[in-house]
């Protein structure tokens, strides 16, 4: 299997357009453009009956402490955990890529609607669910496609792994808005193959004038 994106070189920076924040010098950091990018695939393994696509850092603080705290920064010693990004299972294996902006454009406050979603397809919660939990203007189901965005004050740069899955089954085995972490339980014994694309992105102005910063 092989998975590729014309929207950025396989793990390089990530544009700021794909991102749902930016760096903004009246508020520090703001929303961004939040456009889902494109992905393309090719050679799925025989007996491929579905697809299902995951979007994931791996590299969040394990504690908030520092997190976009000003005049500190969030060590890169601190343990990692991952936050799930994208969640797309039940692909039809007929598809061979997803056009770039077609699962989002603009963030939308409380969540994208779901579980339900384009091309027969269904779309899992991501992590926002639980970032914006407390948040009175933005609580909420938050399905589908919202892209990076990363603690200001964070000291390691950000990886978004984006990975297909190829399953021997049409309809996996999740039910109502499920989340990242019951997919990769569903998955388990129905992988016929797998392929990854990846990029990098950062808000802390420190990384960002350095190589390995966003585009």
């Amino acid at each position: 299997m092989k998975l590729t994106s014309a929207s950025w070189a396989d793990g390089g920076p990530i544009p700021e357009k794909f991102a749902a924040g930016r760096p903004d010098a009246a508020s520090t950091v703001a929303f961004s453009d939040n456009v889902s990018p494109q992905l393309a695939w090719s050679d799925l393994p025989a007996g491929t009956r579905s697809l299902a696509l995951i979007c994931h850092d791996p590299d969040v603080p394990s504690r908030g402490d520092d997190v976009n705290q000003p005049g500190r920064e969030v060590p890169a010693s601190l343990p990692r955990i991952d936050f799930f990004h994208w969640v797309l299972v039940d692909l039809p294996p007929t598809f061979t890529q997803l056009a770039e902006g077609e699962f989002s454009h603009g963030f939308t406050p409380r969540g994208k609607p779901g579980p339900a979603s384009l091309h027969g397809a269904r779309q899992g919660l991501n992590d926002f669910t639980g970032w914006f939990a407390g948040d009175a203007e933005r609580a909420g189901d938050y399905h589908g496609y919202d892209g990076p965005f990363p603690p200001f004050n964070d000291a390691t740069l950000h990886r978004y792994l984006f990975t297909l899955y190829a399953l021997d089954v049409a309809r996996l085995p999740v039910e109502g808005s499920f989340t990242g972490a019951q997919v990769r339980s569903a998955i388990e014994g129905h992988v016929l193959g797998e392929a990854r694309f990846s990029g990098t992105f950062t808000l802390n102005p420190r990384l960002r004038n350095s190589d390995g910063g966003a585009a």
